[in-house]
């Protein structure tokens, strides 16, 4: 059981809102569906989630222990560029989720990977995660390593805590960015107005997006970038607080979007030391036939 009493500077804040402050790594869908369960109380009595705290109140919840999920090997096709003992890399496509949650207990890289490769996999993640080292979001396509060992897979985030690895990503993003290369240097963390999404905040984790323009367009750009740190939806938020938002992006683009196919990002290529043989790893992936509709549309509009 967990308590926090209300301070004067929380006084009037819905519970629900708050409590997704006190316990940031926690959605505040998630917390709602705690309070329509009755796991938060105020002053011993269950409330609603648009209940609004006053200086003082106590709240008290518990944390529901989380299913364990059931994850089963499916016959699910891979698009795999390097293959050997230690390691793979995936062409991942759009719309397939890396890893299962309790909203995707099935269809995602994890199912097709336990398949393809028999459960041998790493698992310093757990088998929710085996073998994944790194992810993309649901709707970017391209290149993800897979570890098939303990070994591989300490020496390959050991390889992204250095930032060793090189990757190289292409975009679309509304607007004309007039110059052609740029840097973006800045925190990443919570939004605090919305927390299922990231944002550019003061107390963020620090963030670096290289980009550069590869083609301008009447009204866009098709771009590239290179990470030099890894958070979460990292160049969707970084474009966006530039003022040129992914094309497509659900998040963090316009309401009406130019396509609905999520986000236009591709993990075009990696670079990487082979965490068993030392030698240098260079792949690229081709962009995906729906990132070349979007570049053949608006070719034509020009």
């Amino acid at each position: 059981m967990k308590a926090y009493q209300v301070l004067s500077a929380d006084s009037g804040k819905r519970i629900d809102k708050l409590l997704t402050i006190i316990q940031p790594d926690i959605s505040r869908s998630e917390i709602q569906s705690w309070i329509k369960q009755n796991k938060v109380a105020v002053n011993g009595v269950s409330i609603k989630a648009n209940y609004k705290c006053k200086e003082g109140d106590m709240i008290t919840w518990s944390i529901p222990k989380k299913q364990e999920l059931t994850i089963h090997p499916e016959s699910i096709m891979l698009n795999i560029v390097y293959d050997d003992e230690h390691i793979a890399v995936i062409n991942k496509p759009r719309g397939m989720v890396v890893h299962p949650s309790q909203s995707h207990t099935s269809g995602t890289l994890v199912n097709a990977l336990l398949h393809h490769y028999n459960g041998n996999l790493s698992t310093l993640s757990g088998r929710e995660r085996a073998g994944i080292v790194h992810r993309i979001d649901k709707d970017t396509s391209g290149l993800l390593i897979i570890a098939k060992s303990d070994e591989a897979h300490r020496k390959l985030q050991r390889q992204f805590k250095n930032r060793e690895v090189k990757r190289t990503y292409e975009a679309i993003v509304h607007g004309v960015i007039s110059h052609d290369h740029g840097l973006v240097d800045a925190p990443i963390g919570r939004d605090p107005k919305q927390r299922q999404n990231m944002a550019v905040v003061d107390e963020g984790k620090y963030a670096k997006t290289h980009f550069r323009v590869i083609k301008r367009y009447e009204n866009f750009t098709h771009i590239e970038c290179q990470l030099e740190t890894g958070r979460t939806h990292q160049i969707r938020v970084h474009m966006k607080y530039i003022n040129h938002p992914l094309v497509g992006d659900p998040k963090y683009g316009p309401r009406k979007p130019f396509v609905h196919i999520g986000q236009v990002l591709h993990a075009r290529s990696l670079e990487f030391i082979h965490p068993i043989t030392e030698e240098r790893i260079c792949l690229t992936s081709e962009l995906p036939e729906e990132f070349k509709d979007v570049l053949n549309r608006l070719d034509k509009m020009t």
